[in-house]
């Protein structure tokens, strides 16, 4: 009887759907266990080999779980919202809700192209997924809980005193009642005070404005990343090298009226909150480094009235370093600051409006990493030392970012490496001071002092002789005395923008009247996506949604109208904005408690009885965006009464990443004349990515194939190796760029699922980036033949009653070991090694024993489930392996009782004797003295000692 994968595959596959093996359960006596992955966007290029890795992993871990008698949720959907979609739309005239299904469930494409579809993928590599609890967050039956939680959040304001999210209606109270002077919040800065008597005298649409300066979700004049090319606003993590890492389009900063998610208000909580979570340190560091804590002290700097800028109070500075400000030479804003175009002299107009041109163009990450690069210009402008009242001119620079802190540097070129390398740049251009030293006994000539050890503060007036720690404190206590400054801790998290200028997002469920936001009652979502001719923005560039015919709000009626009933009485516009993809991202995994709950995202049972994630895996691409997003909203439900748990993944791990192995060939330079590899150092020659799936193992490519498959090498010459032609092989990222794309489907085709999982694990650590070598694909397949072997012959089960032996159970107990520890720690390859190793041990040791077999089915089943459920059935068993409990480890059959001691004479080893371990020295020494072997090599002589350390090693000297 052979081993047949595919037969197998099929067989279980269809087992598991028709019996919802997988499905969880949302009340059960069981404990539970959580295990999530990082949902995939379904793009129509469909899995390579590399997306599997981290399913596969957390398939392995959840099927262990099972098997330890855990209720397990492990399910999956998809983040079927995004740019990808549109911009597929935009450039094939297909509907992105089209594109988007037939990705996902498989179909033709409009270009007649077939498409396999993500589902269909997914399935057969047999993962143990609980598909009852799919979700796709383009659907309007999950985003209509998306529009409901972004209310919520309108709905809402931080109040510091209980540190938590709150009504917005116990704020109107205060209002009402007492005013916004005594209001601990977390809001718009400037904010102007009132009593309760002037709040209670505002008109309706006033207090409406003075409440969006308080809202979790606001709208405000954002400084943003904009990009012509996909007409849309971007996140940072969205941007590469100052281009768009979707196309590749240039990305300028720009200003604009958009939604934007108070996470400011939960820094320190965001912060904090990462000392309660398993993660890896570097993950928890780039979000530390993210959220940027600095504790310092916020100064105010009064400007030196001009006759243009008279009306103009002060510029305010954050800084961490109070002590260094007896050594402030120049003051630095970002070029987008407000107070830029009003300090500006006319003589400098010119010049600085050239300068914030070419700024634009640049993303703030680009800014922060360039340190080379020395520009600014000076506004004409000065500002006035607090405490020395000496004018300090004002300069601009893009090495100072409008996002970060208060958007103004107070220029320490002594403390500080940027500002020492401006200052020297500028050095005696338009009031740039020589730079001052306020450290003793330290010598700046060469470069500035960052350090804060071992500081004494000099030339500082009231701070001189201090060290840092205390001159710190002082320059706070006497900016407080003089009204020019306060202590303040501040964060580098700025509130995320919210609103995209395109199509296939969530609709916002907001109508304006006289310009100001209203939310749609909650009873009447979802707010389904408008269809629209086209997908681009209108011609007086508002975004997709202004291109929709019926998309205004019928107050009367609660329903979404023709746009040009439009009234501004009864009907109103609604928001052209969608929200952006991490929208939906942000809270899928309630949904998945609770998938199918009409009325709620998910009920107070479910979010009760499944809590929080157990265990999270995916990529490391998503260490600041998605995890500082999800984290947030989950502490805004918690809040709020909803997520039960503060945090909502427990444990994370990152997978790393399975790169492509490129195939290359080498075309001398100017013609179509092409070498084997070997040969390529005889030419001038350039290399060419060609379709790694047409090369063998041995590096061989048919050459009558590749001039099949593009029309440039149809004419080309050939120059062979020995009659061979062999390609270059090179490590990269698996593209379909680079044709090194290697389809799951193929290697389950050919070889089955469960080698395809097998081999994955079998890589390398899962953490850790590795290349994908098809080549070892064969070893794995020929493991599983052996498995197969020690259960059937070619007439049938060879599987026998007999005792096991010792050996037996020593190979049984040790694989039984290594695997469970090995789960628990993720480290699947060593795991895959031990299988090996004990097929082998078994096969040699002619093992058969259903004592032995039926327990390593059982210890195979997480990696490779198939062949584990097929020799399950044909042991006899008539329900799944996957719930079967785990084998128990018994020490007692790794406790060695004898030990092969190496027998020597005079330090060199001539034969070895098994003998029991509990033997004394004497008893070994009598033994091992009348052995014959040991008469022989004495031949008569009598040892001058004998040396016997028991368990270890027999010496005789002499």
């Amino acid at each position: 009887m052979k081993y047949n994968p595919n037969e197998i595959d099929a067989k279980w596959q269809k087992y598991w759907a028709e019996n919802q093996t997988f499905a969880a359960k949302n009340n059960s006596e069981k404990p539970k266990h959580y295990v999530l992955d990082m949902f995939p966007y379904p793009s129509g290029a469909g899995l390579h080999v590399g997306h599997p890795l981290g399913y596969i992993a957390s398939d392995v871990y959840s099927r262990f779980k099972r098997h330890q008698g855990f209720n397990v949720l492990h399910p999956m959907g998809y983040d079927s919202f995004g740019l990808p979609a549109e911009q597929y739309a935009i450039q094939t005239g297909q509907r992105p809700e089209d594109t988007t299904r037939v990705n996902i469930d498989g179909g033709v494409d409009k270009e007649g192209k077939q498409i396999a579809g993500y589902r269909k993928q997914l399935d057969k590599i047999g993962f143990s997924f609980d598909w009852s609890r799919e979700v796709r967050t383009s659907n309007p039956d999950y985003y209509k809980h998306t529009q409901w939680i972004f209310i919520q959040l309108f709905n809402s304001w931080y109040n510091k005193d209980s540190d938590k999210a709150e009504d917005i209606s116990t704020l109107v109270s205060i209002f009402e009642k007492e005013g916004n002077t005594n209001v601990k919040a977390v809001s718009d800065d400037n904010i102007q005070s009132f009593s309760s008597g002037e709040w209670n005298a505002f008109s309706k649409d006033e207090q409406e404005k003075i409440l969006l300066q308080y809202r979790l979700t606001y709208l405000a004049e954002t400084e943003v990343n904009w990009c012509p090319g996909l007409g849309t606003v971007l996140a940072n993590d969205e941007i590469v090298n100052g281009v768009s890492e979707r196309g590749g389009f240039p990305v300028i900063r720009k200003k604009m009226t958009q939604w934007s998610m108070r996470i400011s208000a939960y820094a320190e909580r965001l912060l904090q909150g990462l000392n309660d979570i398993d993660w890896s340190e570097s993950i928890k560091e780039s979000q530390r480094n993210w959220i940027g804590k600095s504790v310092g002290a916020m100064v105010s700097f009064s400007l030196v009235p001009t006759t243009h800028s008279s009306e103009l109070k002060a510029i305010e500075v954050f800084t961490t370093r109070p002590d260094t400000i007896f050594g402030v030479t120049f003051m630095t804003l970002a070029p987008e600051h407000e107070l830029v175009a009003k300090i500006t002299t006319p003589e400098q107009k010119a010049a600085v409006e050239a300068y914030i041109e070419k700024t634009s163009k640049r993303s703030e990450r680009e800014r922060m990493a360039d340190v080379k690069t020395i520009s600014g210009v000076f506004t004409g402008a000065y500002a006035e030392h607090p405490f020395t009242k000496e004018a300090i001119p004002v300069w601009i620079g893009d090495y100072v970012l409008a996002g970060y802190g208060t958007g103004a540097v107070m220029a320490v070129p002594c403390g500080d490496e940027r500002d020492y390398a401006f200052a020297n740049f500028f050095k005696g251009q338009n009031g740039m001071q020589e730079i001052k030293n306020i450290f003793a006994n330290v010598d700046i000539s060469e470069a500035a002092y960052g350090s804060k050890d071992n500081v004494e503060i000099a030339n500082s007036d009231f701070l001189n002789g201090l060290n840092y720690k205390e001159a710190t404190k002082k320059a706070i206590e006497k900016l407080e005395e003089i009204g020019q400054g306060t202590g303040k801790t501040n964060y580098r998290l700025r509130d995320a923008v919210f609103s995209r200028q395109r199509y296939w997002g969530e609709p916002f469920p907001v109508y304006y009247v006289n310009g100001l936001p209203k939310m749609i009652d909650a009873q009447h979502l979802p707010i389904i996506l408008p269809e629209v001719e086209k997908y681009l923005p209108t011609e007086d560039g508002l975004p997709p949604l202004g291109n929709a015919a019926v998309w205004a709000w019928d107050t009367k009626n609660n329903k979404v109208v023709d746009t040009d009933l439009v009234d501004n009485v009864a009907i109103f516009p609604l928001e052209l904005n969608t929200m952006p993809g991490w929208a939906g991202s942000s809270w899928y995994w309630m949904r998945y408690m609770d998938a199918h709950n009409e009325n709620e995202f998910a009920s107070a049972a479910a979010l009760a009885y499944w809590e929080s994630v157990d265990l999270y895996i995916g990529g490391s691409e998503h260490a600041t965006g998605h995890l500082l997003y999800s984290r947030f909203w989950n502490k805004f439900l918690k809040d709020k009464g909803f997520a039960p748990t503060e945090e909502p993944f427990k444990k994370l791990i990152n997978q790393g990443m399975i790169l492509g192995t490129s195939a290359l060939v080498y075309r001398v330079s100017g013609t179509n004349k092409y070498v084997s590899k070997n040969l390529k150092d005889d030419y001038e020659t350039e290399a060419l990515h060609i379709d790694v799936n047409m090369v063998n193992a041995a590096d061989e490519i048919d050459v009558e194939r590749l001039k099949r498959w593009q029309p440039q090498f149809e004419n080309g010459e050939f120059v062979l190796d020995n009659g061979k032609f062999i390609v270059g092989r090179e490590v990269e990222k698996m593209s379909k760029r680079w044709y090194n794309v290697v389809n799951p489907d193929d290697i389950c085709n050919e070889y089955g699922a469960d080698t395809l999982r097998l081999y994955e694990m079998f890589l390398g650590p899962l953490e850790q980036t590795k290349p994908w070598s098809t080549g070892g694909i064969t070893g794995v397949f020929g493991f599983l033949k052996k498995l197969w072997r020690l259960y059937f012959d070619d007439n049938g089960l060879i599987v026998n009653n007999d005792e096991p032996t010792k050996d037996n159970l020593k190979s049984l107990h040790k694989t039984i070991k290594k695997v469970a520890e090995d789960i628990e720690n993720f480290s699947f390859n060593t795991s895959v090694s031990q299988f090996m190793i004990c097929v082998n041990e078994l096969s040699s040791q002619n093992c058969h024993s259903r004592a032995i077999l039926e327990p390593l089915a059982i210890l195979v089943s997480p990696y490779a489930p198939h062949i584990a459920e097929e020799l399950w059935a044909q042991l006899g068993h008539t329900t799944s392996i996957s719930e079967v409990a785990f084998p128990i480890f018994e020490e007692k059959h790794l406790v060695e009782t004898n030990k092969e001691y190496p027998v020597s004479f005079n330090g060199k080893m001539r034969f070895t004797i098994e003998l029991p371990l509990d033997l004394t020295k004497e008893q070994i020494e009598e033994i091992v003295m009348k052995d014959e072997r040991t008469q022989r090599q004495l031949d008569g002589r009598t040892p001058n000692k004998v040396i016997i350390v028991p368990g270890k090693i027999i010496n005789l000297v002499g």
